[in-house]
């Protein structure tokens, strides 16, 4: 089965199975849902967010228990206080909850960090000696850029799932059959929410001798992520975009490589024993376990909040946010197809699977006039720019985009219509950012209408107030 058609039938499996209820699951509890922002037009209104592909709001159950543990903190593995020993045991269950929910095989290590981006970087530290790298230029640049020296092959962009397994297969088997080689590859696009066949990357990677790691940060909040299923060698993902707070994140998976190595920090707690030489040096014993990577003191509540995230999403049932989410894609996508101006942007076009991330440009508008209006008119928080993926979503755009024009006069009166944001001459009406918006598991309905109408409302009648540019931001004129 190709990829293309296996991505296809997991969905159909999925679609068939959402057919069958009749009611869409409720959106899960999260912080801020509550929370009122002011419009420039008057008046309040509850916020929208719909950012959630940057930092999606942490959900109440992980914050109920971070809240219950926070009283009994502790530092880990160092103490023989009751607190210590308490938190030293939730840290370690931790370890053990987020194996579980990857579906880790026996031998794989969690390695706790403090992003994706960390745990990429950490995993860039101990790659072997001449290993190659193959990442496409499609990737967030959490993935694109943290090879170091290692001789990195960028693959172009593919338009279907089965040109992306193509195109490495070419690579790869255009390299030293003989030297190490690491594939990394995102599971969902954080532009345009795209899954990525995932486990047809890893056969063709492990059929020409290399090995593969799943950057999850945008998979792991919408789908259930097995490593096992998948058989990739590692996976990462954050916290912070997995409904739970504070800076951690995770690196999971095959032991070897990360025993091998140096210690990514070296210091407290990756060290099992340090003894002064008689020539006046030292010598040391790392660990070799996951603590090998987590010099110093870890950051435990961060930790917790990632495996009370993975209990809340195993107990909400994949299958639930998975039906509700393609309830609200359903909603977006249909609701900007019947706006001319918004063009929708994608790799694999409009039946491709995906999660809850669209990213789109509308026709005579900067898109950071376009985002700003969403927030001050309507309450709306949506992101615009070029979302850490710069070579990808400059490809959407169809290349290089010349500069837009200024989004708006300073010296416009509060309260006029704003006719700025349209490119200028030079701009050739070529947008330099897209609009980004994506929701997930504690999006409630009310939200995407709001877009959707929004939307419409901004493309027929323009924005309501006046906007000025400010260190490179459109923002509302005061």
């Amino acid at each position: 089965m190709s990829a293309s058609a296996s991505l296809n039938a997991t969905a159909d499996r999925t679609a068939d199975r959402i057919a069958e209820r009749a009611v869409c699951a409720e959106p899960l509890p999260v912080l801020g849902r509550d929370v009122t922002v002011p419009l420039v037009t008057g008046g309040e209104v509850t916020y929208a967010a719909l950012d959630y592909a940057a930092s999606a709001p942490a959900l109440q159950r992980v914050w109920d228990d971070v809240a219950a543990y926070a009283p009994y903190y502790g530092s880990v593995h160092r103490g023989a206080g009751y607190l210590s020993q308490l938190s030293t045991d939730l840290f370690e269950q931790s370890r053990a909850t987020v194996a579980e929910f990857l579906d880790c095989r026996p031998a794989d290590q969690v390695v706790f960090t403090r992003s994706t981006t960390d745990s990429l970087n950490l995993l860039a530290a101990v790659l072997p000696a001449g290993c190659e790298v193959f990442v496409f230029e499609t990737e967030h640049h959490a993935s694109l850029l943290p090879w170091g020296d290692a001789r990195v092959t960028y693959l172009d962009a593919p338009r279907t799932p089965d040109e992306a397994v193509a195109t490495l297969e070419r690579a790869l088997a255009a390299r030293d059959p003989y030297g190490p080689a690491l594939v990394c590859v995102t599971g969902a696009s954080n532009v345009t929410g795209e899954l990525w066949p995932v486990r047809e990357l890893a056969a063709a990677a492990h059929a020409h001798g290399a090995r593969i790691v799943l950057d999850a940060a945008q998979l792991a909040p919408h789908h259930r992520v097995s490593v096992r299923e998948l058989d990739v060698d590692w996976v990462a993902f954050s916290g912070h975009k997995l409904y739970a707070p504070f800076g951690s994140g995770v690196l999971a998976g095959r032991a070897d490589w990360l025993q091998e190595a140096q210690p990514y920090l070296a210091g407290g707690g990756a060290s099992r024993k340090v003894a002064r030489r008689e020539d006046g040096g030292v010598d040391v014993e790392w660990h070799t376990t996951a603590a090998r990577h987590e010099a110093g003191s870890p950051n435990v509540i961060g930790v917790y909040s990632i495996a009370s995230a993975c209990r809340a999403l195993t107990e909400a049932g994949f299958e639930n946010l998975v039906e509700r989410e393609r309830h609200l894609i359903a909603k977006v996508r249909e609701g900007l197809a019947e706006v001319p101006a918004v063009r929708v942007l994608s790799l694999f076009g409009d039946d491709a699977p995906r999660v809850g991330v669209i990213s789109f440009v509308v026709d005579g508008w900067n898109s950071s006039h376009f985002a700003a209006a969403l927030s001050a008119e309507y309450g709306i928080g949506v992101r615009d720019g070029l979302f850490c993926a710069h070579p990808l979503v400059r490809t959407l755009l169809g290349g290089e985009p010349h500069a837009e024009g200024e989004c708006g006069a300073p010296e416009a009166a509060p309260g006029e219509r704003s006719e700025v944001g349209v490119p200028s001459a030079e701009g050739g009406g070529r947008s330099l950012n897209a609009i980004r918006v994506s929701f997930g598991a504690g999006t409630p309905d009310e939200h995407v209408d709001r877009f959707v109408r929004a939307v419409r409302e901004l493309v027929a009648d323009g924005a309501k107030w006046s906007y000025r540019t400010e260190e490179g931001r459109c923002v509302p004129v005061s």
